[in-house]
């Protein structure tokens, strides 16, 4: 592993330079790498939890701090369980047996030199289902480069198109130049999607964009910017899962209405999206936020 990375950390666009081997910078994480949870998880898009699930491994920490966080309770500080590069490996290996369609690492930038050590590890030990780097999209473009040849799906955010918004919500103003030009280096690293005989994918980007109340002509801008740059040569994932947490103000103190992500779904149509995913309304629910109690960790 390279722990020099975490000597003068900048693997996110904070690029705190702190040693968190002796304090903790933006994420709040030490180079310890805390895990909160490894387990099936059906309810990513199909391709990716398939029938039998994805084996998400939920990491404590974060590099943005969205304020409106549905994993607050994990992404602010050290939470879960102190896990080694062997252990990790283990853990994805147990995925594996218990029959995961592929590793889905969420949150995972702050510890990408653990990553690639583990994914490596677990190769050893007999891994061979895709790896997943499911991102808030706030990495460097070195950190995505370490991942190159580890990484098979990149699964990314591209939570904002105004530079207001990302500075108001993630406190990152530059936030839509650094997401665009870390999409452009997933899709230079893995290319147009793949699929396996089973229709799950093996290889390939899909981009997440996340209906924020009151923000559909933002969330419409992103779209075309992605239908413009990489046509279907990427998937983009549509969802109105926003879920209010406690203490939120307007406009982020409700869900998203049934009227806001139809019209999404018709612009979407109508400037020719063809590889795109939906969510059925109702989805804004906080039974899609798992209970981080260590399980598979322990």
């Amino acid at each position: 592993m390279n722990i020099q990375k975490y000597q003068k950390c900048t693997l996110c666009h904070r690029l705190c330079g702190v040693n968190r081997y002796e304090k903790t910078g933006f994420c709040h994480m030490p180079a310890d790498v805390y895990i909160t949870r490894a387990a099936l998880h059906q309810w990513e898009e199909p391709p990716i939890s398939g029938i039998n699930g994805s084996g998400t491994i939920f990491f404590a920490g974060c590099s943005l701090g969205c304020v409106f966080c549905q994993n607050a309770d994990i992404s602010r500080g050290p939470k879960g369980h102190i896990s080694s590069c062997d252990k990790m490996a283990e853990i994805m290996v147990d995925l594996q047996r218990q029959g995961a369609h592929n590793i889905n690492f969420v949150t995972p930038t702050h510890y990408v030199p653990s990553i690639v050590s583990s994914v490596q590890k677990a190769k050893n030990l007999g891994l061979k289902i895709p790896i997943v780097y499911n991102t808030g999209t706030y990495d460097t473009k070195e950190t995505l480069e370490m991942l190159k040849g580890t990484v098979d799906i990149y699964l990314p955010d591209l939570k904002y198109y105004k530079k207001t918004t990302s500075l108001k919500y993630s406190s990152a103003e530059n936030y839509v130049e650094y997401a665009r030009d870390a999409i452009s280096e997933m899709y230079n690293q893995v290319g147009a999607p793949k699929f396996d005989s089973q229709g799950i994918m093996t290889s390939g980007v899909i981009v997440r964009i996340l209906l924020l109340p009151s923000h559909l002509a933002e969330a419409k801008l992103s779209l075309k910017y992605l239908i413009d740059t990489y046509g279907d040569n990427i998937y983009v994932s549509l969802m109105n899962q926003y879920t209010p947490m406690q203490g939120m103000t307007a406009p982020l103190n409700r869900r998203v209405t049934h009227a806001e992500y139809r019209e999404l779904i018709d612009y979407a149509e109508k400037i020719g999206l063809k590889n795109g995913f939906f969510q059925d309304y109702g989805t804004a629910n906080e039974s899609f936020i798992p209970s981080f109690d260590g399980t598979g960790v322990k």
